[in-house]
């Protein structure tokens, strides 16, 4: 650091006015947090792709392969991976059996865990600032999400010290906890916070994730579009977000003009 900037002292991030009055901050992992989505996305496709060729719907206008965007979105993004890839199945006019459905969820976590030790994870410059603001003001934060890879991808960005609890995949399988988009996963991480979801804004990318956020009576449910895709902003303040942006950067005043 430059001796005459640290004693000119160097303004620090100031929350948006949205964020002022919320008493403590719930955020989702994947693609909220870490740059993990796109991980997930990659290797959902690879596992529903074979899947597809291997056994294909015998209507042909439903073989069309994975989409990265809008069937990720629309159909596993924020949910567990049996939900996920049930929903998908089924959308491809299929009606899978419960072993069908774990066949290819655990084909797509083995891809998923191959491709995170391979390449690893980094958290959003835009969030981990955000997360610096609030923990500067005392905001109690939670990271809540419905994979079990939440605490590693946390750990190896190297954000998981700023958050004071983490509800994961596997706390909600052994609290038996239901999935987005019920508000239970949220509502449990507000809970070790010790503050009403009254008071607790969500930060979600997920159509699930902000309908949860909804339903639970989050004060303020932020939508993270990084997509920027046709109709995604309205899709999340369809589903329940209050507010869409694009990184959680602009939650700090220095991006928060609009």
């Amino acid at each position: 650091m430059n001796p005459s900037s640290a004693r000119a002292g160097k303004p620090r991030d100031a929350l948006a006015p949205v964020l002022r009055d919320i008493r403590a901050v719930v955020l989702d992992t994947d693609g909220v947090i870490t740059d993990s989505a796109r991980v997930h996305a990659a290797a959902w496709k690879t596992a529903f792709d074979a899947f597809l060729r291997a056994r294909p719907p015998e209507d042909p206008g439903q073989r069309r392969p994975f989409d990265e965007r809008d069937d990720y979105l629309r159909y596993v993004d924020g949910k567990s991976r049996l939900d996920g890839a049930a929903a998908f199945l089924v959308s491809r006019g299929l009606d899978p059996s419960a072993e069908t459905v774990r066949e290819v969820a655990a084909d797509k976590e083995r891809l998923y865990t191959d491709r995170l030790r391979e390449h690893g994870i980094d958290a959003y410059p835009g969030t981990v600032r955000l997360l610096r603001a609030l923990r500067r003001k005392g905001t109690p934060l939670a990271a809540a999400s419905a994979s079990r890879h939440a605490g590693e991808l946390l750990t190896r960005a190297g954000v998981l010290d700023l958050f004071d609890t983490l509800v994961d995949g596997a706390e909600a399988a052994r609290l038996d906890l239901p999935g987005k988009p019920h508000p239970a996963l949220f509502l449990e991480a507000a809970r070790r916070l010790g503050v009403p979801a009254r008071h607790t804004a969500v930060a979600e990318d997920a159509l699930a994730g902000v309908e949860a956020g909804r339903r639970g009576g989050f004060a303020l449910v932020v939508g993270v579009d990084r997509t920027a895709g046709p109709g995604t902003r309205q899709d999340l303040l369809r589903h329940g977000a209050h507010i869409v942006v694009g990184d959680l950067g602009e939650l700090i005043e220095a991006g928060a003009a609009q």
